[in-house]
């Protein structure tokens, strides 16, 4: 089997081709913007093995693809993962990236497409259990980057080959450059309260990297898989809990102070707007989806995927094992 990956030189692609590479029967290949040589030196402060040179195809996706190949499938993981950017860079990144690899995949053999999009499509600004796969996804979206992620699974269904269509929850592991990052540096700066909203105690699924990737490759040899997959860990957690325990782990400071839910939101909502009006760099310190993150119960219902790919292939608890012995060495 032939599979080409977008995204080689990100997280997710990274891992499925770090973790694949050497899989008897699949010849696997990576497409990445950044140089060869450049994705070695980050793999290598990462920790992580890096593509073979032989098998990495240096391209800009928000340019036509014209890769000389025809593989049997191609998982497009490539895009622009951020609580917070300009609109036309995640519409470059995930919309025309998207729209470019479907018209390669349409010039070149029809391979299976799997398109990583995000469980954030269907957020609300409200508590949400057992989302499924046919949960309403829109009009409105909580983010650029849920919106687009949408447009580009709208631009896969309609695809003239066969495309699955994958909302992983709150990917983390060794070379996490979204969510932890984040966490843990607010939290070796005192700056991540506890929200307090009112209520039960926010609940929430993750997935870990490797049980991700199993899933992907599980996705590309499946006979016949369905359009949409929601993927986690099957294993929700009280969200803060799970925070202090690994904050605990890395002998971080664990968060003593509460803030109020609406003072939180407006808190972010006024340096967005500082964000958006003022030619400052970076991203806003905090941001109204990060907020929201923290603030409100998100569980997803994973029936079709046990059913159709089987069950997790890492518990949950051995990954946050694996993922704090990674954070330790790099300290």
């Amino acid at each position: 089997m032939k599979i080409l990956v977008t995204g080689a030189s990100g997280f997710i692609g990274g891992h499925f081709v770090s973790r694949y590479r050497e899989e008897e029967g699949v010849e696997l290949h990576g497409l990445g913007r950044r140089s060869h040589a450049q994705v070695v030196a980050e793999h290598m402060l990462r920790g992580l093995p890096a593509p073979e040179a032989d098998y990495y195809h240096v391209h800009d996706l928000s340019l036509p693809l014209t890769l000389d190949m025809r593989p049997d499938v191609v998982i497009h993981a490539a895009g622009l993962a951020s609580p917070w950017g300009r609109v036309e860079e995640f519409e470059r990144h995930n919309v025309e990236a998207t729209r470019h690899v479907v018209e390669w995949c349409e010039r070149n053999g029809l391979p299976r497409l799997l398109y990583l999009s995000s469980s954030s499509v269907l957020y609300r600004r409200y508590d949400q259990f057992g989302l499924t796969e046919k949960s309403p996804v829109g009009p409105t979206f909580v983010n650029t980057y849920a919106r687009t992620k949408y447009a580009g699974e709208c631009l896969a269904r309609r695809y003239a080959g066969t495309a699955v269509v994958l909302r992983p929850r709150a990917v983390f592991g060794p070379g996490d450059s979204v969510l932890f990052p984040r966490l843990l540096e607010a939290a070796r700066r005192g700056r991540l309260p506890i929200i307090v909203r009112g209520g039960a105690p926010v609940v929430g699924d993750l997935i870990y990297i490797d049980t991700l990737v199993d899933y992907l490759m599980r996705v590309a040899q499946s006979p016949v898989p369905a359009d949409t997959y929601n993927l986690t860990n099957a294993e929700p957690v009280v969200l803060m809990e799970f925070l202090m325990d690994i904050f605990q782990r890395l002998h971080l400071p664990v968060s003593a102070w509460r803030l109020d839910y609406r003072i939180a939101w407006l808190i972010a909502a006024l340096a967005e707007g500082a964000w958006g009006v003022f030619p400052l760099r970076g991203e806003p310190p905090v941001t109204r989806f990060g907020i929201e993150v923290l603030a409100y119960s998100k569980t997803f219902d994973v029936s079709r995927t046990l059913a159709d790919l089987g069950p997790p292939s890492m518990g949950l608890n051995e990954g946050v094992a694996d993922f704090v012995a990674w954070q330790k060495a790099r300290l």
